[in-house]
């Protein structure tokens, strides 16, 4: 029996859509055979937990409740799998109350979804499901990711971006180095956060200046983008690796908002389902072209990226020019995409048990590299002109 850690919740100001993500990904894992489901929730101050209240999605109506019908644990390397101990420990009482074989990480935002905990089960050594630390890390952040899209022809629309300790000591030449490059309305957003919080359109100097104040709240790092008018959003989703990877049909989100915002997403629809339940049109009717198109940027910005697992991945197209644009990129979008792949054949226990795949056939190859030396260059150094 393979035991399967699902992680998710985490400090970040997306904790909730992360359980909602989570729980709808470990019904359908249930029903996979030969796996044990471990569930870990992380709280939003970042201690860890294990238990079966976590499999039921009205204990988390409660939070604080919740977390006293489960056990408060930390993770401990073992071999070739990660035990769960429980904490404070107990005399003479075995504190190992699980192990997990392979980690499935479903967090969204920070401290989960941008590297933080890829990097911690590549240090426990654990096959892991999706991107590893550096493509979750340049990924998370929209201003890293775009400009290595760019240096790599990646059509994205133009930008600008700063830190926020830039803006507190000059705000006014940025405010103008700003409407030199664009004309209103602009789009302001935190770097690092995803679900479109934070996100605003600024349509004069004044909205432009509270965007960027709102944003700080949330990233060091703000990103201000030209606005398409004549506007198209369009996502799809690609599976893989840097070895294959293939693409789901393309969607189109129905909103009447400026952009797609976080009640569009989450708030307007069912809360159990997420960006699964919002409105759209499967497969998303395109000009001739286009939809190759798409496709075909897609899987480079997959491969530029190094991205693994499955990403959703979304586009704006300029109607007035036909011209395409990838915004960005989500490792681990809300529904894991699935609603993407499901007309495409692929249900979604399917997609799951690939992901799962795709996470132990990445572990085999990085366990194929050489990460150290067996030579000890300190068995032949004289030592004696250290200090004590």
């Amino acid at each position: 029996m393979i035991h399967l850690g699902v992680f998710f919740g985490s400090n970040t100001v997306e904790h909730e859509i992360s359980v909602i993500t989570a729980i709808q990904a470990i019904e359908h894992l249930k029903k996979l055979p030969n796996y044990k489901i471990v569930p870990v929730y992380v709280s939003k101050s970042g201690d860890t937990y294990t238990g079966d209240a976590l499999f039921d999605m009205d204990n988390f109506k409660n939070l604080e409740k919740l977390k006293t019908q489960l056990t408060p644990i930390t993770l401990v390397k073992g071999n070739q799998v990660v035990q769960l101990l429980e904490i404070p420990f107990k005399a003479l009482k075995n504190p190992v109350i699980d192990e997990i074989h392979v980690a499935f990480p479903i967090f969204h935002g920070s401290f989960g979804e941008d590297g933080t905990f890829q990097g911690l089960f590549e240090l426990l050594d654990i096959p892991y499901v999706g991107c590893d630390v550096l493509s979750a890390a340049t990924t998370m952040d929209k201003i890293a990711s775009k400009l290595i899209m760019k240096e790599c022809g990646i059509p994205v629309v133009d930008y600008y971006w700063l830190n926020a300790n830039e803006w507190i000591e000059d705000p006014m030449q940025h405010m103008l180095a700003i409407e030199k490059q664009f004309t209103y309305p602009v789009i302001v957003k935190p770097a690092n956060t995803g679900s479109s919080i934070g996100v605003s359109v600024a349509h004069n100097r004044d909205e432009l200046e509270s965007a960027i104040n709102l944003v700080r709240k949330f990233s060091n790092r703000i990103l201000i983008e030209y606005m398409v008018q004549n506007i198209m959003e369009v996502n799809i989703s690609v599976l893989g690796d840097s070895e294959h990877a293939e693409v789901s049909l393309i969607e189109r989100p129905i909103t009447a908002a400026e952009f797609l915002t976080f009640k569009d997403k989450y708030e307007s629809n069912s809360k159990t389902e997420g960006m699964s339940s919002a409105k759209r049109e499967i497969p998303a009717i395109l000009p001739d072209g286009m939809k190759e198109s798409i496709e075909a940027i897609a899987l480079k910005a997959f491969k530029v990226l190094d991205c693994s697992g499955v990403s959703r991945l979304d586009f704006i197209i300029d109607q007035s020019t036909g011209t395409v644009y990838l915004n960005e990129l989500n490792t681990i979008p809300g529904s894991l995409s699935f609603y993407l792949w499901e007309p495409t054949g692929i249900p979604y226990p399917e997609l799951l048990e690939r992901l799962i795949g795709l996470a132990h056939s990445k572990h085999r190859r990085k366990k194929r590299l050489i990460f150290s030396n067996n030579t000890n260059i300190l068995s032949g150094v004289d030592l004696k002109g250290i200090k004590k």
